[in-house]
Order: structure tokens, then C-alpha cells, then sequence
């Protein structure tokens, strides 16, 4: 699979690279990561709102800056991971900040084919794209997305930053509403997520729609 930059063209329309922000707002939350957020070696572990990074000195302004005072988490996602076989969005933008290198599996929410039970994503439409250490990323509300991949043997330590309660409990729709519009891809808060048979979300009920092989970049890093 080829492996994009987020400074060439094509990630344009998956997002956008944040490259004025001063260091002193972005260092103190690289060495939070790098410090203290755990890194599995097998799997992923994600933590939506992370003390260390939520204590830090610089978080409410960094907070401000990203989401302009709407109620914010500051969280992460780490460790070792070379494979896609799931997808999510939401409605806000999601920004992204690694202690190492890391890469990110992308679509867009249009490429998706039908509308809630019948929507269908052909995996060959999945884009990868290198983010290098210590640059913030916002990766666009309508970009289809998960967790971050490993660059090397290190593994990744990534900030996950998104409005408050994003990946939150599930919340109960009317029962009128449960079939209209996405609401069939609803996994979490503000969290719609699409599968492969393969996940293991699959069979815990998540809507199955990612079409194709599953994906799995370890050749490609090697």
C-alpha cells in the first residue's frame, strides 16, 4: 500500500496540517505522551480524556485553539497496530499529535455506498498518510478513520482531541429514530462506525459494510 505524506496534495481533502502552532503549546503535550501514556505491545489502548495530558499547564489554551471554548477532551491512543478492518467518524473534527511517527487509514464519508443498514465501503478506497512526530493534524469531521498505525517496532503514542464525550456511552435514540438516517452505525457517542466481517466488533454487533480484503500494512513499514 503506498504510504502518503500530509504535506502532499492528496491529504488536502482528508485534513489539514497545523504547522503554526507554537512549540510551547505542542511540546508539553509530545512529552506527556512520551512520558506517560501507555504503549501495548500487542493491540491498541485508547483513553478519551488522559489526567497527564488534561493537567497540563498549556491544556486549556490548547483546548481553546482547537475547539474555541466548546468543551474539550484531551486523550490518546497507543500502541503496536498494522491492520484496518474498521472505520468511524463523527461530527466534530478529531485533531491528532504523535510522540513517534505515525499513520493514519483514511476515506471520506461519501465514498460510503447507502445510507444506514445498507451502507457499504469498498476497502481499495482506504488511503494511507505518514504524520511525523510532534506535528498536530486535524484529520476532518467527514473523513473516515481509526485507530492510528505503528511506523517501526516503537510502536505509537498519539493524542486523540475531540469535544467533550466523544466515545461515550452509547445513548438510547427513539426506538421511531433507530433505522433513519445513520442511526444504524451508531456505536458509541457521537461515534458511527462501519466494520469488516472480520472485526471483532463484528460480532458484537457492529453494522458490517467494509467490502474487500481487510488491511494490513506491515510489508509496507517493514
Amino acid at each position: 500500500m503506498l504510504i502518503e505524506s500530509i504535506y502532499d496534495e492528496s491529504f488536502r481533502n482528508y485534513g489539514r496540517v497545523w504547522a503554526d502552532v507554537p512549540a510551547a503549546f505542542t511540546e508539553p503535550v509530545v512529552h506527556a505522551l512520551a512520558e506517560y501514556a501507555p504503549c501495548p505491545e500487542d493491540g491498541t489502548k485508547y483513553e478519551a480524556s488522559a489526567t497527564a495530558l488534561e493537567e497540563l499547564e498549556v491544556a486549556p489554551a490548547f483546548k481553546g485553539l482547537l475547539f474555541g471554548g466548546r468543551p474539550t477532551q484531551l486523550g490518546w491512543c497507543c500502541g503496536h497496530n498494522t491492520r484496518l478492518n474498521a472505520l468511524e467518524y463523527h461530527r466534530s473534527s478529531e485533531f491528532n499529535l504523535g510522540a513517534n511517527d505515525f499513520i493514519l487509514l483514511l476515506a471520506k464519508q461519501h465514498q460510503i455506498e447507502g445510507m444506514g443498514v445498507d451502507a457499504t465501503l469498498d476497502m481499495s478506497l482506504v488511503r494511507a498518510f505518514r504524520v511525523p512526530a510532534g506535528v498536530l493534524v486535524e484529520v476532518f469531521a467527514d473523513t473516515l478513520h481509526y485507530a492510528p498505525c505503528q511506523t517501526g517496532d516503537e510502536g505509537f503514542r498519539t493524542l486523540v482531541a475531540l469535544p467533550q464525550g466523544t466515545n461515550g456511552p452509547l445513548p438510547e435514540l427513539d426506538s421511531a429514530l433507530a433505522n433513519a438516517g445513520d442511526a444504524p452505525l451508531l456505536w458509541a457517542a457521537d461515534k458511527w462506525l462501519i466494520v469488516h466481517a472480520e472485526s471483532n466488533k463484528a460480532a458484537a454487533g457492529a453494522h458490517v459494510g467494509l467490502l474487500g480484503e481487510s488491511i494490513d500494512i506491515a510489508e509496507d513499514i517493514a
